[in-house]
């Protein structure tokens, strides 16, 4: 194989193509969110809402018992925190508890829990300990048994599941020292051997989550590039690797802010000779299989953050009734009332969404990329502001450790170390910027397919001339129903006071399309690069989703002893919501943003480094900071610049 030395990383174009192969293209079942980006609100999607199924719910119910009652009686989570380190016993208490093999079907030995069963389990235990949560969900949501279960072969199942299963630790390796939310620039090749049957790895892998204890790592590697009409087509492919394989090696353990007991580490490939049997799916699929592996695997998180935003309301009201100042309990001042009682309507709320984008997975009907996407995106940034309050609720002994707080005296509750332990939700499994990227790009799917060409530089008039025919004909019948449509009473009646917010949604579902509409011709291709306007449009979204996913709930909950209470939660959550996206319709296009990059640049190019000055400074001038840009001074296969797939970020718990 010819090898090439670049000096300059992948050019923005190569970037979009190698984004785009990268892609699911196909909408082969139908999307709630992605309707609502096209102004079709589709509650029949959602409702009613899908419940787990009774077999499920008690294999599910079964396990919690026997997992909280280990987490209680076995985790030390300060002492977890403190020392940096989980005990061997924890994790061998877990592996015959059978939790590493939550998600993997029980004829591989695994429990064979659903999607929402298996998020249960993770919002018990990230009441407990994140930590664990790390471990348990690098290994089982993106490590090796997710992969396999989609697409291994049968050999492949059998050999890995049933290891996995008993508790053979995997991990996800993708990110690089130069390649964050950027794997198409990764460096790390698989070359083929001269007989053809295995592969050689050399590179360097970084943050990669469970790397220092791992037994098995999916490595994301480049095999050489296919030709195909003359233009060299780049490949990334998956690769199953053991960490005992000769020319493994854990460079050093990375410690964070958060998440003390992490096995977080940095892991270096030097001719690890790989079988080509270990090859997942197939030859250039690595970066599909790792988008399609996260439609699941961000699922976690949104659970996680219902377990954090639980913990923190409960934390919070039994402080607010019971601490005493200027004569009444801190709760009945309006300041504080006010912060418990968001906390409790919006933890209802990023539990709806959560479970509810759970279930449609389980149910497997829907497309659930841009429903698992949005889901992680708002529940970690709304699980934030809930952590956040309650440690000022806390006030002072919410800063506090709880070890400080044991030693004089008083209940050591450990907001300090929830707050530390959260922070990593908004940049695991992608970053919020990234997320909303990803989600803008499929929101505005549709429309690029029919009119892409209309506003693409490089299309020939007569690619151009057979768009503006193709625009005509769909726009002509979609675009009036996006100012004509019944979003008031009597519609949604049967939601009884939560039909207001219904017909809301449905409303602002087509203002949303037709504002998304109106900037497509607007600022055509040049719209790529209204990040902020973009981030609205995905932000709004997301407040629809939201209330939808909360009023189905609530509703579903007729008949039950919560129905009153879980109806008016969510009729306060809406309400929020709906003043929330109100503010960002009006924003759209009234806004700073202009005026903000302008001076964004000028603070990057060093104009206004006089506002520093006063301060010590931290970073010597002519410091480097950033790795060197990817391909410089790197061998790497020919023709093999890769580029940004924007909607294949830092795969966070793996790396």
């Amino acid at each position: 194989m010819s090898v090439a030395r670049s000096a300059v990383g992948p050019s923005e174009q190569e970037s979009r193509d190698v984004a785009e192969a990268a892609r699911e293209t196909e909408w082969t079942n139908p999307s709630f969110v992605r309707e609502l980006f096209l102004g079709r609100f589709r509650l029949d999607l959602i409702h009613p809402y899908p419940q787990q199924t009774p077999e499920d719910r008690r294999k599910t119910d079964d396990f919690l018992v026997k997992l909280e009652r280990f987490l209680r009686e076995n985790v030390d989570s300060d002492a977890i925190d403190r020392e940096g380190k989980i005990p061997d016993r924890v994790i061998d208490g877990l592996r015959e508890l059978g939790a590493f093999g939550m998600k993997i079907p029980e004829e591989y030995g695994g429990l064979g829990l659903s999607q929402v069963g298996y998020g249960r389990a993770v919002e018990l235990v990230t009441s407990h300990d994140g930590n664990l949560v790390a471990l348990l969900s690098a290994h089982q949501s993106i490590g090796v048994p997710q992969p396999i279960k989609l697409f291994g072969t049968p050999e492949q199942k059998t050999e890995y599941l049933p290891r996995c299963a008993k508790g053979a630790i995997s991990a996800f390796a993708l990110t690089e020292p130069g390649v964050g939310s950027d794997p198409a620039a990764m460096t790390t090749v698989a070359t083929p051997t001269e007989d053809g049957e295995s592969f050689l790895i050399n590179g360097e892998k970084l943050w990669i989550t469970n790397g220092t204890l791992a037994e098995l790592f999916v490595v994301m590697a480049r095999t050489p590039s296919k030709i195909k009409n003359g233009k060299e087509i780049p490949q990334i492919t998956a690769f199953i690797v053991e960490a005992d394989a000769p020319g493994v090696e854990i460079a050093t353990r990375c410690h964070f802010m958060g998440l003390k007991a992490i096995e977080n580490g940095v892991i270096r490939f030097n001719d690890v000779r790989v079988p080509r049997k270990n090859i997942i799916w197939g030859e250039g699929k690595g970066l599909k299989l790792a988008l399609i592996t996260l439609n699941t695997g961000r699922l976690t998180l949104p659970m996680s953050c219902a377990a954090g935003g639980k913990v923190a309301t409960e934390i919070s009201r039994k402080w607010a009734a019971e601490r005493v100042q200027w004569g009444a309990p801190v709760g009945k001042h309006e300041g504080v009332a006010q912060m418990i009682g968001n906390m409790a309507a919006n933890t209802f709320a990023i539990e709806s969404m959560g479970e509810l984008s759970s279930l449609l997975a389980d149910e497997a009907r829907n497309d659930i990329r841009l429903e698992a996407a949005i889901a992680k995106l708002w529940t970690t940034e709304m699980g934030w502001k809930i952590v956040d309050d309650c440690l000022q609720i806390r006030g002072g002994r919410g800063y506090e450790t709880a070890d400080s707080l044991r030693e004089r005296g008083e209940f050591p509750i450990p907001v300090e170390r929830m707050m530390r332990d959260f922070r990593i939700n908004r940049i695991f499994e992608g970053s919020s910027e990234i997320m909303r990227l990803f989600i803008a790009r499929e929101a505005v799917d549709t429309h690029l397919q029919v009119a892409g060409d209309l506003i693409d530089p490089r299309a020939s008039a007569g690619k151009k001339a057979g768009a503006l025919a193709k625009a005509g004909a769909f726009y002509a019948t979609w675009l009036p129903k996006q100012f004509v449509g019944w979003g008031r009473w009597p519609r949604y009646s049967e939601f009884g006071d939560l039909a207001p917010h219904l017909q809301y949604i449905d409303r602002s579902s087509r203002r949303l399309a037709r504002s998304m509409f109106f900037a497509m011709g607007r600022y055509q291709a040049k719209l790529e690069r209204k990040q902020a306007l973009l981030f609205r449009f995905v932000d709004i979204g997301a407040e629809l989703y939201a209330m939808a996913a909360t009023i189905v709930r609530a509703h579903s909950m007729r008949g039950t002893p919560e129905a009153e209470q879980a109806v008016r939660m969510a009729d306060v959550f809406c309400k929020g919501s709906r003043m929330r996206t109100q503010e960002l319709f009006h924003r759209l296009f009234k806004n700073a943003d202009s005026s903000l990059y302008r001076l964004s640049q000028e603070v990057l190019r060093g104009e206004h480094a006089w506002l520093e000055r006063g301060a010590m400074q931290v970073i010597p001038d002519g410091t480097q900071l950033a790795p060197p840009a990817p391909g410089a001074g790197r061998t790497r296969p020919s023709g093999s610049d890769l580029s940004d797939t924007r909607e294949a970020t830092q795969v966070g718990a793996g790396g």
